[in-house]
């Protein structure tokens, strides 16, 4: 009997000891974990909806101008953001990386905005990534996501890419052109000198997107883009100069800038699909331009019952964006430094990139 209470004291004191003792994440957990950051809304229309954003691009500041929108979806709205940034190898942020990881949290996604250029993921986000949109997940695309993927000689994943000319003949110019409607074709006007006004398209002036819009500057250059299959929301005058006052350029004609289309892979499910040619750091400061791009997610969502005219698309926290540029970005930041919502974005010191 004496041993038998030993023995239900010591189970006891084990069960004890198991049970209470935290769980210990994985380190692959913990690593996946580094690439990413999550604001989590409490109340509003997108509570329990998942937005996942990438953002990996070279230029234009994507590191910056996603996270912002995340938050504003986030805080006002009651989505779940979950930010995924490429790092370089001491964790911290480097435009343009495509060492990325946590794609995981596609697979429960209800939204995926993109911002990458030319990225060569590894085969398992890839996977994640391809298993998203083959089921037609919603996608809104900035910028360089019609050249996402440059990874044409990734034998597995090659026909991702922007200028894909392989075996797959419906796959001729990658993801850009499949999904989003275009690849990458060049530039409209001299980039870092002539902004854009982004003039809405008569024909869908009623469209949920545009409500209550105006004013659109962006402060990226115009691109070449005829998108195929695609509904025009507006086009782009090139400007002679880089402030809302700046005299149009009258030797270039007005380009689609913002358009809507839906796609579908292999005759699998639809998904819709926002794409617009802008969407760099400083063009989220143009209330009419930010207005548009988060008018875009709810579309994409279905969600076009939501999107009010004078819904709040105020910044949450502070943003100072940096001046978009090759050359320059806020260095030594890691995703973890813009937690919460009142962290800045971007905080750290703009040096050269190597």
């Amino acid at each position: 009997m004496k041993n038998r209470k030993h023995l239900i004291l010591l189970c006891s004191i084990v069960f004890f000891v198991v049970g209470f003792t935290p769980v210990k994440k994985t380190a692959s957990q913990e690593d996946v974990n580094k690439y990413r950051i999550v604001y989590k809304g409490e109340k509003g229309p997108g509570r329990g909806k998942n937005i996942v954003f990438i953002t990996s691009d070279h230029e234009y500041r994507s590191e910056e101008s996603l996270p912002a929108l995340a938050r504003i979806l986030a805080k006002r709205y009651g989505f779940t953001c979950t930010v995924v940034f490429g790092l370089d190898d001491n964790g911290f942020i480097l435009p343009g990386s495509s060492n990325l990881k946590g794609l995981d949290v596609l697979d429960k996604a209800d939204l995926m905005v993109l911002f990458t250029r030319f990225s060569n993921f590894g085969d398992e986000e890839m996977q994640h990534f391809d298993k998203y949109i083959r089921r037609g997940g919603p996608i809104v695309a900035f910028r360089t996501a019609t050249h996402a993927f440059s990874n044409k000689g990734n034998a597995k994943w090659g026909h991702y890419s922007w200028d894909y000319k392989g075996e797959k003949s419906e796959w001729k110019d990658g993801f850009g052109e499949l999904v989003l409607g275009e690849t990458w074709v060049s530039h409209y006007g001299t980039n870092h000198k002539q902004a854009s006004k982004l003039i809405p398209e008569e024909a869908q002036k009623e469209h949920p997107i545009l409500r209550g819009v105006k004013d659109m500057l962006a402060q990226s250059g115009g691109y070449t883009a005829y998108p195929k299959n695609a509904t025009v929301i507006a086009r782009g005058q090139v400007l002679n100069g880089m402030t809302a006052d700046a005299e149009p350029d009258k030797t270039k004609e007005l380009l689609p800038v913002a358009w809507v289309r839906t796609y579908s892979i292999d005759s699998g499910p639809s998904g819709r699909v926002f794409a617009t040619t802008h969407g760099a750091s400083e063009d989220l400061l143009s209330e009419g331009f930010r207005r548009m791009a988060l008018n875009a997610a709810f579309w994409a969502l279905g969600m076009e019952k939501q999107i009010k005219a004078n819904n709040n698309i105020d910044f949450v926290g502070p943003y100072k964006p940096t001046t978009f540029n090759f050359n320059g970005y806020k260095a030594n930041v890691k995703p973890a430094d813009l937690a919460g919502w009142d962290s800045l974005i971007m905080p750290g010191e703009v040096v050269k990139k190597k």
